[in-house]
């Protein structure tokens, strides 16, 4: 007969959980028995405190003494008053009655003339003179015509009398050369003040020159009177 065993009796069924059981219980007594930390009794002094007899300070008594107050300021000395005598004599301004009797004469003051003054005006820029000076040939239109008509025909003035070999003849660079040229009319509708500015002094000259060909015009008015009108104008040429 075989002999038969009760498998609640077996005690290596549960081997592996006694291990583990085992091997955490050794792992935490080692643990504690390493971070076990001991001191020495006599090494800890944690001292001792001594009040001892508190110090007693010593005030000193203050004595209050009556200082008497101080004297009263003395009194302050009158003013002394001068009497100035009144040596000036003051005329007194007798006011006339303005009112008049029946037995008073009236006088007739004759009119007064009143002398106009009359104003004087020197230069009114092109821009905004009343009536423009008129160009030989603009005598139609408004006046914005008129300046528009006056422009053209002195730059084709210039155009064709100036003398562009000249700034060959110089020897001046090539490119654009720019004259600026002004001058004025005056009352009688003549040219008068011309002014030029160019790269050489010959160019100027030219530049006169031929402004002062322009023929007379009609002289611009301004309220109603002749004045002077300056003008500017820019010569553009090309050197090449």
């Amino acid at each position: 007969m075989e002999p038969k065993k009760n498998p609640e009796a077996n005690v290596g069924r549960n081997s592996s959980l006694y291990l583990a059981v085992g091997l955490a219980l050794m792992m935490f007594i080692s643990y504690t028995a390493i971070n076990h930390k001991t001191y020495d009794k006599e090494a800890i002094d944690i001292g001792q405190l001594d009040l001892g007899d508190e110090i007693e300070e010593e005030i000193p008594i203050t004595e209050i003494q009556n200082t008497p107050p101080p004297p009263p300021p003395p009194p302050a000395a009158p003013e002394v008053i001068e009497v100035v005598e009144d040596e000036e004599e003051v005329e007194e301004t007798v006011i006339e009655s303005t009112e008049t009797t029946q037995e008073e004469v009236i006088v007739e003051v004759e009119e007064v003339e009143v002398e106009e003054v009359e104003e004087v005006i020197e230069d009114v820029p092109f821009s905004i003179i009343e009536n423009v000076p008129i160009f030989p040939g603009c005598e139609s239109g408004n006046n914005d015509a008129k300046k528009k008509c006056m422009s053209d025909k002195i730059n084709k003035f210039v155009q064709r009398n100036f003398n562009t070999d000249l700034a060959q003849d110089l020897g001046l660079d090539s490119g654009i050369k720019r004259i600026f040229v002004s001058f004025k009319v005056d009352t009688q509708g003549n040219i008068v003040g011309i002014r030029s500015r160019a790269p050489h002094p010959r160019l100027e000259q030219e530049a006169a020159r031929v402004i002062q060909k322009l023929p007379k015009m009609k002289p611009g008015k301004q309220r109603g009177k002749p004045v002077n009108v300056p003008y500017s104008l820019p010569i553009t040429f090309r050197v090449e």
